[in-house]
């Protein structure tokens, strides 16, 4: 069966089903252990687990509360033929704020891994661990054969930096245009292998699961990121992709040190926000294959990408928009010219529908067919797409833009800061100032040499007006920095 098209209902039939018969005895997921699972067995395992939560799920949403694990994979394709959306919870998070987001998603049941199921009786809900659901019998129940491409698949929560975390629905539909659209982008080869070391509950992770039912690729899964199990499958597991951010490339380049990678090694996808000039100078020096990318939760992942062929000569940028994307900068609802700063704007069919039940978070995101996404950058001559900042965390000193990352990137070109963090503090005579977090290597490095660095390289109203160091910065799941939190 191919995509039927029937009274404006579009159906594919079940990915795992067609994988499964074109490829069962490929490898689907593998684990640093050396422990494999076929895509037959991935789909054997998936459709016994759904006749085993069918008689304990209720009606509504399914929340999924797991690290990344076979377990969190099989039980994702299990909803999938009970046609039940999943709503991926961050593990990050307290019982509070899932008991939250559950309410917000419309959760009746939760499932989780084991090391989760003493946190779960905090919320009041009925959770069940896999262990748990293992143990069931099977129940006699229909599982879906096809898709409907325009039903929900899954929900994730955006970061809530601007208040609180929305629901972004995500169709299948959207998870389906955004594989393909990547890999018009980035090829396809016959010995692809994408390391997950992304957490699945983020896009960035579980859009590696979709692409590999879809291309028939096998995943290289780890729990978290541990730069040595990374570099470690970079340099011995046959691995050709890896999706990372900005600090774990970091790391990742100090533990290759003077070495290099396998030629088969074909691209480290760089995301997660705007990447400082001296990490990509120092993959340029080691032949690392960085590709930038731009994406987020609400367009499945990458919707812009570098080509590696444009990968020197636009140093810094994200690329152009997908085959099946478009995107456009605007300022005050008008297309700006090459170079000019503003909210980026994007549409295709990788872009989610809305958040759920979020009217007034619908009408300020979707407008005139373009959603918002709340970033600043901008379009060079030839249309290379440079992100330069968050708008909400964009710093306005008496009346000059400040773009933390500008002050970041500049921070870290000084030998020794290993991370770095800007953030605004009310002034009384400008409104806002610069602060500066930053994580050194050694006790060397002073203040008086970082602040004096900034004043060489930056305007005088961007220079940090206070200097802390620190253990470390706060991050989410993914690694990404979370300006909100530095002050605190």
């Amino acid at each position: 069966m191919g995509l039927e098209f029937k009274k404006g209902v579009r159906r594919m039939e079940h990915w795992l089903t067609k994988r499964a018969y074109l490829t069962p005895d490929n490898i689907a997921i593998e684990l640093s252990n050396g422990e494999t699972v076929t895509f037959a067995k991935l789909y054997e395992k998936a459709c016994e687990f759904a006749s085993k939560i069918y008689t304990v799920h209720q009606d509504g949403h399914v929340a999924m509360l797991s690290n990344n694990s076979i377990d969190m994979a099989v039980a994702f394709w299990a909803c999938t033929y009970l046609n039940v959306p999943v709503v991926f919870l961050n593990t990050r998070l307290t019982a509070v704020e899932w008991q939250t987001q559950c309410e917000d998603a419309d959760v009746k049941t939760v499932i989780c891994s084991d090391q989760y199921k003493e946190d779960t009786q905090q919320l009041t809900l009925k959770a069940y661990a896999f262990s748990e659901i293992h143990s069931f019998r099977p129940t006699e129940c229909t599982l879906i054969t096809d898709m409907d491409l325009d039903l929900v698949c899954s929900m994730m929560f955006t970061s809530g930096t601007t208040g609180r975390a929305k629901p972004v629905i995500q169709t299948y539909n959207n998870h389906w245009s955004s594989a393909i659209a990547s890999a018009l982008n980035l090829g396809l080869m016959s010995n692809d292998k994408w390391l997950a070391c992304l957490p699945l509950f983020h896009i960035g992770g579980l859009s590696i699961l979709f692409k590999s039912v879809i291309y028939g690729m096998p995943v290289y899964l780890l729990e978290r990121f541990d730069e040595e199990k990374v570099h470690n499958a970079l340099m011995d597991r046959n691995v050709t992709i890896v999706s990372v951010v900005a600090v774990t490339c970091s790391r990742l380049l100090e533990r290759l040190a003077d070495g290099y990678y396998p030629s088969s090694f074909r691209c480290m996808l760089l995301g997660g926000g705007p990447a400082p000039k001296p990490l990509l100078e120092k993959a340029k020096e080691k032949h690392v294959p960085i590709v930038q990318t731009y994406g987020m939760t609400e367009t499945c992942s990458q919707i812009a990408t570098l080509n590696e062929a444009d990968a020197l000569r636009k140093l810094g940028s994200a690329g152009k928009p997908l085959f099946s994307a478009s995107l456009q900068i605007q300022v005050n609802n008008t297309r700006a010219k090459p170079n000019q700063v503003g909210e980026i704007v994007v549409k295709g069919p990788m872009v989610t529908t809305g958040y759920y039940r979020r009217e007034q978070a619908n009408k300020e995101s979707f407008q005139n067919g373009w959603f918002h996404t709340g970033d600043l950058g901008y379009l060079d001559e030839e249309g290379f797409l440079f992100v330069v900042d968050r708008r909400s965390d964009l710093i306005i000193s008496g009346g000059e833009n400040i773009y933390p990352a500008e002050v970041e990137e500049v921070l870290l070109s000084f030998e020794g800061v290993q991370e770095a963090g800007v953030t605004a503090v009310e002034d009384s005579k400008w409104g806002q100032v610069p602060v500066a977090y930053v994580v050194t290597v050694n006790e060397m490095v002073t203040a008086n040499q970082l602040l004096a660095h900034c004043r060489e390289k930056l305007a005088s109203f961007k220079v940090p007006k206070q200097l802390y160091f620190r253990d470390q910065l706060p991050r989410n799941a993914t690694n990404k920095l979370q300006r909100h939190r530095l002050r605190s």
